[in-house]
């Protein structure tokens, strides 16, 4: 904001003179002193130095919009970086010099358009958007080695992907309690300590990129071995103070590690924002106070817009569907933050035509929406408008992989197949029923955070479901006595998100947050047998320790885990090999092989508490 400077005003005293008089003179009178001059607008305090921090966060490829039909048969779209440039362009115009953009990491793993190029696309556009720093997330080491294989076996480099990316990128990818196991110090390949310092509006501002400590368990365990991955607050703690030592008046984290927060109607009130479930959080709690003054948020996939402790925090639920803003205002005096003039806007749909009445694109929200007529969308008072050079720019890359990604697969869904992260799904089984007959196994396990979309109902094409399986695992089958298949069920399920399961009925217990398993049957219901040998297989990422299987597979013996890297197909690629060979519709199996049950001596929340908990 300019501001005006008003006018000086003085006014001037005029001095009274005695009269002379032909009687002796009267004695002199003392001098007049002026009284003080009143404060002039001059000496009012100059205005505070407006910071607008721009927040992204779990791209996942998503450099295109998203497109839905609504029940209502209105087409809907949200999303893609050609819109997102739209909206920047209007926050660098109200605030020149004063626009930081940064991304809470996850860039790369998610779309064709992406994993083809092993994110060269997502990095040219994140270029031409002007980032200045992005957190170092889990999936960025998805890729392993550049090349076909995801895996860095057979002496290769298990970061040869990401140091292409890094050495593409005009911003720094930044993960400061990331260190090598060997030297102690962050990977010299990073190019970067962790941090940064850049100015806005003649504020030195430091950034600090912080990573998931539980990185090894969400990717592939085997492209990080040589990492270690530091709790985040005694990182975060020295890193500030170091920041501020270099001279930063401001200090921002880019942090791939987030928040789940359920409620959204005061940013000031964060008791709804679970501590189990919230890194930041926790992170920002055990912080003093003013140690970050705003976090850019990531990881978990949820809506944030949160004073915490006083710090502002943003996350959104990624795919480049929204963005999030903090407005920091510096004093240009004391060159401190004012905390109590700072704004944020947790997750701000990135549309570009939106309903004239409710406002959005977002579909969820517009699911229940009888009519909808869309009309152009405006941000702060500006029409929002796609910016032609950046989709001219994506539309290359795009038109490579169209034809792949329309591919029709022979295979017809008749129903939409849904995803459940914390209970069996329609999805879920499908997967599980089909992993177990291509592996010629007794049992199938797929962990739900590993199904990253729905499988739309229609003629199934290779794009579908490659939103739905985008990892190039491999299928890794386990041979275990009915002891250890018990032991690899209890670590499975003692874990928040559910394994979906193929050729069993499960029963699993949950109090108080925490789960484990109750009972486990065959899929008739009858016991386990003593003693058999059973087959289980699931993707590589698990067997390779991912999803929490790290300590149960350290006890197999090395030849009962045969990972399938000698494979010709991809767990995915093999589904549809099964599928076609198949030849019938995919049609998801009676539920009932997966059940959660509250454990007795729980009690048990009210009937509110238990229907938002149905809906999430």
């Amino acid at each position: 904001m300019t501001s005006s400077t008003r006018p000086f005003r003085f006014g001037l005293l005029s001095a009274l003179l005695a009269a002379c008089a032909s009687t002796p003179p009267a004695p002199e009178a003392a001098p007049q002193v002026p009284p003080p001059a009143r404060s002039s607008a001059a000496e009012v305090a100059p205005e505070p130095l407006r910071i607008t921090v721009v927040g992204t966060n779990d791209l996942h490829g998503w450099v295109m919009p998203s497109r839905a039909t609504l029940p209502n048969g209105a087409a809907v779209e949200q999303g893609g970086l050609a819109a997102f440039a739209g909206y920047l362009r209007i926050l660098r115009a109200e605030n020149p010099d004063g626009v930081l953009l940064l991304d809470g990491g996850d860039l790369f793993q998610g779309t064709l358009a992406s994993n083809l190029t092993e994110g060269a696309v997502v990095i040219d556009a994140m270029n031409t958007l002007g980032y200045s720093a992005s957190a170092l997330g889990n999936h960025e080491f998805d890729f392993g080695p550049a090349g076909p294989l995801s895996v860095g076996i057979d002496g290769e480099d298990p970061f040869g992907a990401l140091k292409a990316r890094i050495a593409q990128a005009k911003f720094p990818i930044m993960g400061v309690n990331v260190t090598d196991s060997q030297t102690g110090g962050v990977p010299t390949w990073l190019g970067n300590d962790g941090t940064l310092l850049v100015e806005r509006r003649g504020v030195r501002i430091g950034i600090m990129g912080l990573a998931t400590p539980h990185t090894p368990q969400v990717t592939n365990p085997v492209n990080v071995a040589s990492l270690r991955f530091a709790p985040l607050a005694p990182v975060a703690l020295a890193t500030a103070q170091a920041l501020r030592a270099r001279g930063a008046e401001v200090v921002v984290a880019v942090a791939h590690a987030g928040a789940v927060c359920k409620r959204h109607d005061n940013p000031r009130d964060a008791s709804s924002c679970d501590r189990g479930d919230s890194e930041i959080v926790e992170l920002l709690e055990e912080l003093p106070e003013g140690t970050l003054d705003a976090v850019v948020a990531g990881h978990t996939h949820q809506p944030v817009g949160h004073f915490i402790r006083g710090t502002p925090v943003i996350e959104t639920s990624g795919k480049g569907r929204a963005f999030g803003l903090v407005d920091l205002y510096v004093d240009p005096v004391t060159r401190k933050v004012l905390p109590e003039k700072s704004k944020l806007e947790g997750s701000i749909p990135v549309c570009v035509r939106v309903d004239s009445t409710v406002g959005t694109c977002d579909e969820r929200k517009l699911k229940d929406t009888k009519q909808v007529e869309l009309a152009p969308a405006t941000f702060r008072g500006q029409p929002v408008v796609v910016d032609a050079a950046m989709e001219a720019q994506l539309s290359q890359a795009l038109a490579q992989v169209e034809e792949v990604q329309r591919r029709p697969l022979g295979v017809r869904v008749p129903e939409t197949l849904t995803r459940n992260y914390e209970a069996e799904s329609p999805l879920g089984s499908v997967l599980s029923d089909a992993l177990r007959a291509v592996s010629k196994s007794d049992i199938a396990l797929l962990n739900s955070g590993g199904l990253r979309a729905e499988l739309p109902a229609g003629e199934l094409t290779y794009g579908a479901l490659f939103e739905v399986l985008p990892f190039d695992n491999t299928i890794a089958v386990l041979t275990v006595s009915t002891e250890e298949l018990k032991r690899l069920l209890e670590a499975a399920y003692a874990r928040k998100g559910i394994y979906q399961v193929s050729g069993l009925k499960v029963r699993v217990e949950t109090c108080n947050g925490v789960s484990k398993l109750a009972s486990v049957t065959l899929a008739n219901g009858k016991p386990l047998p003593a003693n058999k040998r059973f087959r289980v297989a699931m993707p590589d990422f698990l067997a390779r320790g991912g999803g929490g299987l790290d300590d149960v597979l350290k006890t197999l013996a090395p030849e009962s885990i045969d990972l399938g890297e000698r494979q010709a197909l991809t767990l995915r690629d093999g589904l549809i090999e099964h599928w076609k060979a198949r030849g019938k519709a995919l049609v998801a199996p009676t539920p009932g092989r997966l059940v959660r049950i509250t454990g007795a001596s729980c009690p048990k929340a009210p009937a509110s508490e238990a229907g938002k908990a149905s809906s999430k």
